[in-house]
């Protein structure tokens, strides 16, 4: 393809390496595998933090001086995990992060992080997340086409609070409302390609929203579609399993039970130690690892100890080092994940997964090795069921569905950015909100415009962003993010509302 006809696809996302979080890792792989062919311009726009953010955010006190010097960090790992060069550009917007939510919250305007003339495509990773507060350049003003792919199920995650269901409520509408505001409805009316339309259930007009299972928020007219896949390395463990189980059928997998995760409550351990107290007298034999680490690591530690069943904790640590290699059973009964990334690298390792029979599994559901549960018979069930078995080993097809190549192929299936790109007007809005223009606007068009100038007053009122559980100081990168990432003080050229 021309380079002048290249789409420019601007990857949006809310963490970076080496916080390893699914929102570091995923868009990374993403932008990895949709960069390597050449066929489009692909830049990865993650957070910049300052030293005193790195300190608390970063791992094993890992710290960048400069944005460049976490550039080479994140492509040298990347590198190491996919075995290619990828050609896709990495670039930083001013971020902060809150230590009482545990997120990286944008700073300003992030739209300016793109050129004009580069703006085509932006994927949204986290679309809620990254426009509770924007304040700026309304997104579908600036890009041609707005894509968000939600990865995280918020509602569940704020019902476990105080006052949680009240929250979740408020919740729900708040991410509609910003959604539906800031990524694209896209009209398929005049169509010829059959392939979508079937895909989409002949849906006339649907939002740019993937979903990435039914575990998420429902979503008027979004796509349900897992476009992640899994770090190659793990597709190589369970390569080398499997050989090893021709050779040696009952000595591939010698370790028992184990889970992995960040230790906090809500990510499994509440449900997991739940079970094992409840069943420990019929589970007389099952040895249990607990690898993680995280705020409630004390809490879980000491329920451990409480069970008669050997059950250890441990700090945690990188899923595929060879000491989990030998693990034959992975158990997550966890119903707050949206696709648990550490259950679809188990399964890649060639492990039998013990899980919810829950949406947030239905992927896994494909896969032999996957035995679900409803309740703790089924549970004690399966599990004496597998420690008497040996795990399924994978197809050519069951791992190429775990892979990163077969979620990019889901991915640009589901958007069809080609043709859906191209339907689309090549000029961007400049008018301001509020401007006179001499065509009749329709109804609907003129109430989300409203709607978006609402957003718009309210983010770039202080008092009213506080009211809503912003951070101090997020309306504007101060000087010293600035300096460090070379912008002006305030972000240089800020825009004004413009209506799409």
């Amino acid at each position: 393809m021309p380079m002048d006809k290249k789409r420019q696809i601007a990857i949006f996302t809310t963490a970076s390496l080496p916080w390893m979080t699914g929102t570091a890792v995923n868009p990374l792989f993403r932008a990895g595998y949709l960069g390597r062919d050449g066929e489009r311009k692909v830049t990865l726009v993650i957070p910049w933090l300052s030293l005193k953010d790195q300190v608390l955010v970063y791992p094993n006190q890992i710290t960048f001086q400069t944005p460049s010097e976490q550039e080479a960090y994140v492509r040298r790992w990347l590198e190491e995990r996919t075995g290619f060069l990828s050609g896709f550009n990495i670039t930083f917007y001013p971020g902060k992060f809150d230590k009482e939510k545990g997120s990286i919250w944008p700073v300003g305007d992030i739209t300016e992080i793109i050129p004009d003339e580069q703006a085509d495509i932006a994927v949204l990773e986290e679309p809620e997340h990254l426009t509770w507060y924007h304040h700026g350049r309304r997104w579908k003003s600036k890009f041609r086409l707005v894509i968000g792919i939600v990865h995280t199920n918020y509602l569940e995650y704020v019902k476990r609070e105080k006052n949680g269901r009240f929250q979740a409520f408020l919740l729900k509408y708040l991410n509609s409302w910003v959604i539906q505001i800031y990524c694209h409805k896209i009209h398929l009316d005049n169509t010829d390609n059959h392939i979508i339309r079937q895909e989409l259930k002949l849906l006339s007009v649907f939002d740019m929203v993937i979903r990435l299972s039914a575990a998420t928020q429902d979503l008027p007219k979004s796509i349900i579609c897992n476009v992640h896949g899994v770090n190659p390395k793990f597709l190589e463990i369970g390569k080398k399993k499997q050989e090893q189980q021709q050779q040696q059928e009952n000595q591939a997998f010698s370790k028992g039970a184990y889970f992995i995760g960040k230790m906090v409550w809500s990510k499994g351990y509440k449900e997991l130690l739940q079970l094992l107290s409840k069943h420990q007298k019929q589970l007389t034999g099952l040895t249990v690892d607990l690898y993680g680490s995280g705020i409630d690591s004390e809490k879980v530690q000491e329920k451990a100890k409480k069970l008669e069943l050997p059950v250890e904790v441990y700090p945690g640590r990188d899923h595929a080092d060879p000491l989990f290699h030998d693990y034959k059973l992975f158990l997550n009964p966890s119903t707050s994940d949206v696709v648990c990334t550490t259950t679809a690298e188990a399964l890649a390792m060639g492990k039998i997964v013990i899980c919810s029979n829950h949406p947030s599994n239905e992927f896994f559901m494909q896969f032999p090795n996957c035995r679900t549960i409803n309740d703790g018979d089924g549970f004690v069930k399966e599990i004496q069921k597998a420690m008497a078995e040996v795990p399924v080993p994978l197809s050519e097809e069951q791992r190429h569905e775990l892979s990163w190549e077969s979620a990019t192929e889901r991915f640009l299936k589901v958007v069809d950015l080609e043709h859906i790109a191209s339907t689309r007007k090549l000029s961007r809005s400049s008018t301001k909100f509020m401007s006179m223009s001499f065509k009749i606007p329709d109804m609907k068009t003129s109430m989300e415009d409203a709607s978006a100038y609402m957003h718009y007053t309210a983010s770039g009122i202080e008092a009213a962003r506080k009211v809503f559980g912003a951070i101090p100081g997020s309306l504007e990168p101060d000087e010293e993010l600035c300096k460090e990432l070379g912008i002006s003080f305030p972000m240089a050229n800020r825009s004004s509302f413009r209506s799409s």
